[in-house]
């Protein structure tokens, strides 16, 4: 029996720590595409991404996992002398992951709250209310994060009872709506959300994959949120600069194909 894509993706991110080649199988290398832009395309430059990864003697931590239609999408851990957090999306075509976008972020904090990066709940539930999550988390980013109506970040987060795990920022709501309210008010803004691309979901857990700006280079901005009783309760992120598109490795974009 073929293993479930949740399953192979693990034995692929896994193979991480030992640069087993063997654990790029469920790519396939003919259709595979790559938007990792420091990355080299197709399943060969995998391999090889792995085998020099493992001489750093890495260890891989996948902390969540989640399965949305053709999507599997994991937020994850890696110490490759320097420890990183990351989320890893890969679209599938029967058995065969044949694309794959990722977001990755030195690992910072405790934030003021005491909560790192990737602490917090993991167990996926509600799976009834998938869709009903996807269209919360896809209003809130786009009448908060993008066009920075901080005054409405109540109308969607649980105020005295929300978990934050981005290390600036303490579980106090008013910090981010300082964020969001300066894109609106011409101050100097060093996070910007501008584009939604995709939308990812499983029950209780939603990930928004964003294009926008830090300090005002581009950049990508992945937020993972946890809902509960039609709140957001919790909250992950990476943000990471887009390199100048000379130093990229492949041309397929870092969004393209999520839309």
């Amino acid at each position: 029996m073929t293993p479930g894509r949740k399953e192979q993706i693990c034995r692929l991110l896994k193979g991480i720590e030992a640069g087993d080649a063997e654990s790029v199988s469920v790519v396939d290398e003919e259709k595979y595409i790559q938007h990792n832009p420091q990355t080299y395309e197709g399943s060969e430059g995998l391999a090889e991404l792995f085998s020099r990864l493992s001489e750093t003697n890495p260890t891989v931590n996948i902390v969540r996992v989640f399965e949305d239609e053709d999507f599997v999408f994991a937020h994850t851990e890696y110490d490759f002398d320097t420890r990183n957090i990351g989320f890893e999306i890969f679209r599938f075509e029967g058995d065969k992951a044949v694309e794959h976008w990722d977001n990755i972020q030195s690992r910072l904090g405790p934030n003021p709250s005491g909560h790192s990066m990737v602490d917090g709940a993991t167990e996926i539930s509600d799976l009834e209310k998938t869709e009903i999550n996807r269209q919360f988390v896809q209003a809130f980013v786009e009448d908060v994060l993008i066009r920075g109506n901080g005054e409405k970040l109540y109308d969607y987060i649980k105020w005295n009872g929300f978990t934050e795990h981005n290390p600036r920022f303490s579980d106090d709501v008013d910090g981010p709506i300082t964020v969001v309210s300066s894109s609106v008010s011409g101050e100097e803004q060093d996070i910007s959300y501008q584009r939604c691309h995709r939308v990812l979901a499983e029950g209780n857990f939603v990930l928004s994959v964003c294009e926008g700006a830090l300090q005002g280079s581009p950049a990508s901005l992945f937020d993972l949120y946890r809902l509960e009783h039609g709140w957001i309760v919790e909250h992950w992120d990476t943000m990471e600069t887009i390199p100048p598109l000379e130093e990229w490795r492949n041309d397929n974009g870092k969004f393209r194909g999520l839309a």
